[in-house]
Formats: C-alpha cells, sequence, structure tokens
C-alpha cells in the first residue's frame, strides 16, 4: 500500500463532511473494483481506496489519523484507532455496472455472477382479482381460493381486512402452496341498502323515505345499521337531500378506528290516484296558504341571466 495522504487517494478536503467522504468511497470504489476494472493496478488501487474510507469515515479513527497521520502496523502489532476493521457494502449499488460489463464481455465469470444475483432476486409476485360480497369487505373475513399453479389447483385461505375498499391491493406473503408473494386486488360487490362514501372509507350512507308528513312535523324512525336497528329522530321541517348522521355506525377498520353512518333524507310524496277528493282539497287549501319555497331572486319575473 502506498504512503498517500488518505484525503488525496478520496479526492476530498480535510473538511469534508461524512457524506461527501461516503459518496467520493462510492465513485472511486465502483471505478476500481476488480469484477470491473481490468487494469493492472487496480485491485491495488481499490484497497487503496477501500483503506483509507475505512478510516476517515469513522469519526474516532479519522481523528487520531488528523493527528497522528498514517500509522504502519506491523504483523501482531496495534493500530492506534483500535482493531481493523471492514467496511459493508451494498453490491446490488454496482448492479448495473457489472451487468453492462458482463453483458458486453460474455464471459463465464459474467454468467456466474448473473446466476448468483438471479438466485437472491425475489420471485415475482403472482397476481389475481377476487370478488367479494360488499359485507365481507366492510366487516372483514376469511376466503378461499382457487388458484392454478404450475398446472396443479391450489386453495388457499385469506383473510379480508374490515374496511377494504373496492380496488385495494392485497399481499399476502409466501401463502402455503406457493413459492412467491400472492397480491390480490379486491373487488367489492353492492349493497342492496348501504353504499361506500366517496373520499371516506370508513363512512357509509343509504337512502331513508319518509313522507310529507313526516318531514314536515318530525317522527321518530326505527333504521337498520350493519349492527342492528336503531331509533333515528328526523327533526321537523328537514328537506329532501339532507344527511342525518349516526356516530361511530359506520364500518371499523382493522385499526379499530370507526367511521360513521348518514341517512339521506329522500321524501317520497303520495299517489295522487290514491288520495279522495277530500285529501286533494285539503292539500290544496294548505298549498295555496304556505309560502312557495321559490323566494330566490332567481324565480322571480324580472330576473335575467
Amino acid at each position: 500500500m502506498s504512503d498517500r495522504d488518505y484525503y488525496e487517494i478520496l479526492g476530498v478536503s480535510r473538511t469534508a463532511s461524512e457524506e461527501e467522504i461516503r459518496k467520493a468511497y462510492r465513485e472511486l470504489a465502483r471505478k476500481y473494483h476488480p469484477d470491473v476494472n481490468k487494469a493492472p493496478d487496480a485491485a491495488e488501487k481499490f484497497n487503496e481506496v477501500q483503506e483509507a474510507y475505512d478510516t476517515l469515515s469513522d469519526p474516532e479513527k479519522r481523528a487520531k489519523y488528523d493527528q497522528f497521520g498514517r500509522v504502519r502496523v506491523e504483523a501482531g502489532g496495534a493500530s492506534p484507532w483500535g482493531e481493523a476493521g471492514g467496511v459493508e457494502f451494498d453490491f446490488d449499488d454496482f448492479g448495473s455496472v457489472f451487468e453492462t460489463f458482463f453483458r458486453n464481455r460474455g464471459g463465464t465469470h459474467g454468467r456466474t455472477h448473473t446466476r448468483a444475483r438471479a438466485q437472491h432476486r425475489p420471485k415475482t409476485p403472482m397476481r389475481h382479482e377476487v370478488h367479494v360480497s360488499f359485507m365481507t369487505a366492510a366487516m372483514g373475513g376469511k376466503i378461499d381460493l382457487r388458484l392454478q399453479v404450475g398446472g396443479e389447483d391450489k386453495t388457499i385461505s385469506v383473510t379480508v381486512p374490515p374496511g377494504t375498499v373496492d380496488g385495494a391491493k392485497l399481499r399476502v406473503r409466501r401463502p402455503e402452496g406457493l413459492d412467491r408473494d400472492l397480491i390480490l386486488t379486491i373487488r367489492v360487490g353492492n349493497h342492496p341498502h348501504f353504499r361506500r362514501v366517496a373520499g371516506k372509507p370508513l363512512d357509509l350512507e343509504f337512502d331513508l323515505p319518509v313522507s310529507i308528513v313526516e318531514a314536515t312535523l318530525g317522527a321518530t324512525i326505527d333504521v337498520p345499521t350493519l349492527d342492528g336497528r336503531v331509533e333515528l329522530r328526523l327533526p321537523g321541517g328537514t328537506a329532501s337531500g339532507q344527511k342525518l348522521r349516526l356516530r361511530g355506525r359506520g364500518l371499523k377498520g382493522s385499526d379499530g378506528s370507526q367511521g360513521d353512518l348518514y341517512a339521506v333524507v329522500r321524501i317520497v310524496p303520495p299517489d295522487p290516484a290514491s288520495l279522495t277528493d277530500e285529501e286533494r282539497k285539503a292539500l290544496e287549501a294548505l298549498g295555496k296558504r304556505l309560502p312557495s319555497p321559490r323566494q330566490g331572486e332567481v324565480w322571480r319575473e324580472s330576473w335575467r341571466p
């Protein structure tokens, strides 16, 4: 090994930061690594760079080097900055460099290196789309999948987390019967009564049909929820389209969080054919007495867009 200054070897100043030292080392290691650089002195230069980095990357060793300079260690001797240690090196960082080099050379070492990397590379996950019911996605539960693996039918049990939304990706780590991960795309079916609220994955809503009398005078209505039926108070004067909130009656997430349930009021008028003459006259009289709901400026005859 030469007696060149460690800072000079890495091409950095004596006030260089740890990040600057690490960056310089990585660039030089790529340049001189023997698997890439076939120059006769490449291995020597690589070891020189490695030795410089071993010292300057360690704050204690660097401080002693700045004070005493390089100290040679004879066989059986001790270094003034402790035991000699190596650096953990991530050869994946050199992957593209190696692969390009070996692909161009086409040598045995290149093929061996490529095979070694391939053996350690995780297998590509299997992808599958599965349809589940609204209640399975909402409440969570187990489903059984039948998959074709290597020409054989495999049955795999998967747990769907509560509160799963349509289109969610579920990764199953190496399920029994597979030699790789399984990535499921969950497709959630509809419910005849409940529906999800856009942008709020744990909230639900449903349409609440009410009569004109109930909307006008108010009422207490028995409504269904995921946990059973509850009483909902409809205030008098409730307009169609208004949402009434049932706190904590929505979906429960896998982390224990709880969504809300919203009743969307839909006023249903009576069928005119079902009214008697007396009822029709009473409604007409009431309509004449009540103020028109169309009171805004836009409803006046003088209004022009």
